[in-house]
């Protein structure tokens, strides 16, 4: 007669035992040491890629100045900004406030449209006007020029309009009318046009 084999018995022709509702137990060993030089390689590589485009992004941001400027020296309240084809320098509503006791620049609102002005203002040009009224500006070209308009945005586009001019010695309110009033300080209504 003949026996009857089991599953996982001697002579069986199964490899393994069959399991029944039961996951394999899991390896907690190492990895193949294949593996985590491979991984060590992956990391080493993503790390180097990052560096790469950290390295790119920095390297961008100082060649194409956009409008970046370095921090305000709180003694000076001023900063100094690269645009195109030379800088200005931005100042904040209290270094502008001590300029004014001592006036010795053009002060220039470049708001369009006409909403007010700081008492001390010698001129009214739009920003987008100015090359077309430039005739109303100082002829020299090194001439000490400040402009603001009510945010920072339209003079900071004044400043780079006046260094495609040919200006030289430029400086702009930094944060405008808004700041200037947000400092406790009014504006004065002239009828400009």
């Amino acid at each position: 007669m003949a026996s009857k084999r089991r599953n996982g018995g001697p002579g069986s022709r199964s490899a393994a035992p069959v399991s029944r509702g039961r996951a394999a137990p899991v390896s907690r060993g190492r990895a193949a040491p294949a593996a985590t030089d491979r991984n060590r390689l992956y990391l080493a590589i993503a790390g180097g890629a990052l560096a790469l485009l950290a390295a790119f992004a920095i390297a961008f941001v100082a060649l194409a100045g956009g409008g970046s400027k370095a921090a305000p020296s709180l003694s000076t309240g001023q900063t100094i900004v690269q645009g195109q084809g030379g800088q200005w320098t931005n100042v904040t509503p209290d270094r502008l406030a001590q300029m004014i006791q001592s006036k010795d620049f053009t002060l220039v609102n470049v708001k369009t449209p006409y909403i007010g002005e700081i008492d001390g203002t010698d001129l009214y040009i739009p920003y987008d006007q100015l090359t077309a009224r430039a005739s109303e500006l100082p002829s020299t070209k090194s001439a000490k020029i400040l402009v603001y308009c009510r945010s920072g945005a339209e003079s900071a586009q004044a400043a780079q309009t006046l260094l495609n001019l040919g200006y030289t010695n430029l400086w702009n309110l930094d944060g405008g009318m808004n700041a200037w009033q947000a400092s406790g300080r009014t504006l004065v209504q002239k009828n400009r046009q």
